[in-house]
């Protein structure tokens, strides 16, 4: 059964483990870090793969408790990842450079720490007091306020007993690198014959000249912001008409236009807010919060936006100056159908035919698209769990975390795919996958050149364009299959209890004004594992049953809780909206736990 604990009942604390990771530090100067070094410091671990979308988010929840708290608090990055490329450690560096992190990174490819700490899901915060003691765990993102609560009062409590040493923490920032672009992230070919590359880690916009190397000209201050002159990690750009481009202002949470002849930035969509669960999903465009847009594309006379963020499309209409979600749940999975009812898993590269929406779905490793009708299809891609690199029938073909598609003149497309470092095509008329180019850094978008033939490829992680002319043969390439690598969950056959746990942070009560305040949705792969148990429902406890003839699979929960201050006196309370999804690696055995806790916010009980 779920209880709800005051947070001022006592904290549960357990010893917290060593950190182990075979990939090593990154941030420090160079120097290993042992938990022993950190006491008398408040430890939050923040476990992070690259690829997360709701992990970077939490990377942006985090920076004003990281500044506010920077002699008392050391955050510790634990990358733990999802991806094969992912475990290579010249990628997380790329990453730690390309996300900004201003705080240590240990490197976990083999999931160690993750296992120790018995982590479940991407992003996971762990609290470790001065004393080194776990006293809270979060998964998923919202929970920047519950532990800038926990901070004052664990500063308060070992300030008091003595045990809570003030000063530098171990954070060294690396060299900063000169070059004209760092971390691209898509590029767009302009009237003039010129490009136009977001230059993301930067903050910028940057104008080529058509060699794809001559800079004409930067767009943006270069300081992360939300102004007239300022982007945040922009990525996704579309020419709404000759003169204005539209782009995905992703860590703004934004949709800008930018003046090709004067350069001016104005904002279209957007308030600077990230969406969550219960605010608008439709109005005027400036009202309407929207969450990491990550690529545009015009079609069907509005345009289209890849909300990575939330797992869904949406669309913005230049007439109207509204904006609506189009399609997509904010479930995280691969369903096709009408688009009301498809799931998307971090849309990330979008390209515009006449009768087709092609769609990058990163997370996911496959190519998707929408119809005329609205309606969602899959190309190529299983889901959430098998990638590779594998040519050949599009049913049995394999990317790895693709950010970026291109409409080829023939109506095929190429796939950026971006983690196995290679151009890939899909062919809808023959319905075959071939590989166009390898020995690419992290392709994240590709861009005809004009009546030429060649192709520019944005090479993310190698900070430039790269001109390819697009080959008659396809490259061969050794085929290669992978699966998501985390431990399985023995589980029995039969009923099994699912509980969420979440404890109110300290001063906030459940928010029951409008009815339920948490919501549980719970789903299978495949389906039939789940003999009953599935679907949605307000209680964060619910009895699965399992079928015992089904040995293998995933359990996919998405869980969302919501907590306002608890001051009778406020008529307007703050709230905070607090949400993840886990999908959870099951075995069926005998002798398997007969209950599944997911710590949502807080610590299990029964576990500590």
């Amino acid at each position: 059964m779920n209880d709800f604990v005051p947070a001022a009942a006592r904290r549960a604390r357990v010893r917290a483990p060593e950190l182990v990771g075979k990939g090593g530090w990154l941030n420090t100067g160079g120097k290993d870090y042992g938990l022993a070094d950190l006491r008398g410091r408040i430890v939050i671990l923040d476990f992070w793969t690259f690829c997360c979308v709701n992990c970077l988010h939490v990377l942006d929840e985090l920076r004003e408790l990281e500044e506010r708290h920077r002699d008392t608090v050391v955050i510790i990055g634990v990358h733990s990842p999802k991806f094969v490329h992912e475990a290579e450690h010249g990628a997380v560096v790329d990453a730690v450079e390309r996300y900004g992190v201003a705080h240590p990174v240990l490197d976990d490819p083999e999931l160690a720490t993750w296992k120790q700490y018995a982590v479940r899901a991407w992003p996971t915060l762990v609290v470790i007091d001065p004393e080194g003691y776990v006293v809270a765990q979060h998964a998923g993102e919202g929970h920047a306020h519950a532990i800038a609560k926990l901070v004052e009062e664990l500063e308060a409590e070992h300030g008091a007993k003595g045990t809570l040493h003030r000063g530098e923490g171990p954070y060294v920032a690396p060299e900063p690198v000169a070059t004209d672009l760092r971390f691209p992230g898509k590029a767009l070919l302009l009237p003039s014959g010129n490009f136009l590359v977001s230059d993301t880690t930067r903050h910028q916009l940057v104008e080529l000249a058509a060699d794809g190397e001559s800079v004409v000209r930067r767009i943006g201050s270069g300081e992360r912001g939300f102004g007239p002159e300022a982007f945040s990690e922009p990525q996704g750009l579309a020419l709404l008409d000759e003169n204005t481009v539209v782009v995905a202002d992703t860590v703004n949470h934004a949709l800008r236009a930018v003046d090709l002849a004067s350069g001016a930035v104005s904002t279209l969509a957007g308030t600077g807010r990230q969406w969550w669960q219960g605010t608008p999903t439709s109005g005027p465009a400036l009202e309407v919060d929207l969450s990491s847009p990550w690529d545009v594309a015009v079609f069907g006379g509005k345009v289209w936006i890849a909300m990575a963020g939330v797992h869904q499309l949406w669309t913005y209409d230049p007439q109207a100056r509204t904006v609506e979600v189009a399609a997509g749940t904010t479930n995280e999975g691969l369903v096709d159908g009408p688009g009301a009812d498809a799931w998307f898993a971090q849309p990330s590269g979008l390209a515009a035919t006449e009768e087709r929406l092609w769609v990058a779905d990163s997370e996911t490793s496959s190519l998707r698209y929408v119809d005329t009708d609205g309606n969602v299809h899959t190309a190529v891609g299983t889901g959430l769990f098998d990638f590779g690199h594998r040519d050949g029938a599009a049913e049995q073909a394999l990317f790895q975390h693709p950010l970026g598609v291109t409409a080829l003149p023939d109506g095929s497309v190429a796939v950026s795919d971006t983690y196995n470092h290679a151009l890939r095509r899909f062919d809808p008329a023959t319905g075959q996958v071939t590989t166009l180019a390898t020995d690419l850094r992290e392709p994240s978008d590709a861009v005809l050149a004009g009546e030429s033939g060649e192709i520019v490829v944005v090479e993310s992680a190698r900070h430039r364009l790269t001109r390819l002319r697009l080959p008659e043969e396809a490259v061969r390439v050794e085929s290669v299959a992978h699966r998501t690598q985390r431990a399985a969950t023995e589980v029995a056959g039969g009923r099994l209890e699912l509980d969420v746990i979440f404890q109110a942070p300290a001063g906030q009560k459940l928010d029951i004004r409008y009815g339920p305040s948490t919501r549980l949705l719970v789903s299978a792969t495949p389906p039939e594992l789940l003999a009953s148990g599935d679907g949605a429902g307000t209680d964060l406890a619910r009895e699965l049953v399992l079928d015992p003839r089904v040995t293998e699979g995933v359990l996919h929960v998405s869980a969302m809780a919501a907590s306002c201050d608890d001051d009778p006196a406020n008529e307007y309370p703050a709230c905070h909206v607090h949400q993840q999804d886990w999908g959870v690696p099951v075995r069926v055995a005998e002798g398997g736990a007969v209950r599944l806790p997911l710590v949502l916010a807080g610590m299990d009980e029964q576990q500590a």
